[in-house]
């Protein structure tokens, strides 16, 4: 009987190794501890479409809420959220509907349209509006990291910037 060359004890460990990780990861799952008399509910999911991240900080707040945004009709107007901006950013998910984002930045109006199943990032003290453009209810989730403790995640600004007329 010939001596093992290295390729083939090379061999045999990989046939092994790769065993073992079918092995594992089969049984593995079935360990899991089982979550008792808990429920999680994903509200939305949306694959994020701007460029940012935000940072958290210890000792503030992080706040959720869900928007709705009325559709136009022949005698209402678009449901808008006015001009604002929020403290620590925030992350929003698209459930349902589209908003147009309108943000000023700098000397010019920057719109950006996004619809269900969407994501973006608003940054950190960043002015904008988001209207709907839609022709159905618009229902968007944020959260809103960074927030001061006990405050609102919401700076209202009290008029338009200037750089998105009629908006």
């Amino acid at each position: 009987m010939a001596a093992p060359t290295r390729r083939g004890v090379g061999l045999a460990l990989l046939t092994l190794a790769i065993g073992l990780a079918i092995v594992g990861v089969t049984i593995l799952p079935g360990a899991a501890t089982p979550a008792v008399n808990s429920t999680s509910t994903v509200l939305a999911r949306g694959t994020d479409q701007s460029n940012g991240t935000l940072t958290l900080q210890r000792g503030t707040d992080v706040v959720t809420a869900m928007n709705t945004f009325a559709a136009a009709t022949a005698t209402t107007a678009a449901g808008s959220s006015g001009w604002h901006s929020h403290p620590g950013g925030a992350i929003v998910v698209v459930a349902q509907g589209e908003i147009t984002l309108y943000r000023s930045v700098g000397n010019q109006c920057d719109a950006t349209t996004y619809t269900a199943g969407q994501s973006f990032v608003e940054r950190p003290n960043d002015v904008q509006d988001g209207v709907n453009t839609g022709t159905i209810e618009t229902i968007v989730y944020a959260t809103f990291p960074g927030v001061p403790a006990g405050s609102s995640p919401r700076i209202d600004v009290p008029t338009d910037p200037g750089t998105c007329p009629g908006i």
